[in-house]
């Protein structure tokens, strides 16, 4: 039987996509990694090159391998509806919005963990400076 002659580039890509993926291993440093969820649509982008650079920090690789850079950027303008009304949202008025009382605004509510900093569970006055209160 006659088999087609396939360029070797062809046989390289047919060999990377059979073999099995390599092995995950854990960090060194206990954090746990996991892939990254797909982002709902839709999705405004902001390029990287716009916006102020509030924090940056450099991870070194294992030899051999490039040096990651993970920075924090100050959008430049911000879409959503990013008003709250934190007396209302208090229902108990303990001066906190928890994570129940802030599901009744969508938006604070996706943004509830990158709010609480703390990790208390709850959002003070100050923690939502940025957000337009009413």
């Amino acid at each position: 039987m006659l088999r087609p002659c396939l360029p070797p580039v062809v046989l390289l890509l047919a060999a990377i996509a059979a073999a099995p993926a390599p092995a995950q291993t854990a960090p060194r440093d206990g954090a746990v990694t996991a892939p990254l969820p797909v982002a709902p649509a839709p999705v405004r982008a902001q390029p990287l090159a716009s916006g102020a650079v509030t924090h940056q920090v450099r991870l070194p690789g294992e030899p051999g391998q490039a040096t990651v850079i993970v920075r924090s950027i100050q959008p430049d303008s911000v879409a959503g509806n990013y008003r709250i009304d934190f007396d209302a949202l208090d229902v108990d008025g303990d001066g906190f919005i928890s994570r129940e009382e802030a599901q009744a605004n969508p938006a604070l509510a996706d943004e509830f963990t990158a709010l609480d900093s703390a990790r208390r569970g709850k959002l003070a006055r100050e923690q939502l400076a940025g957000w337009l209160l009413d």
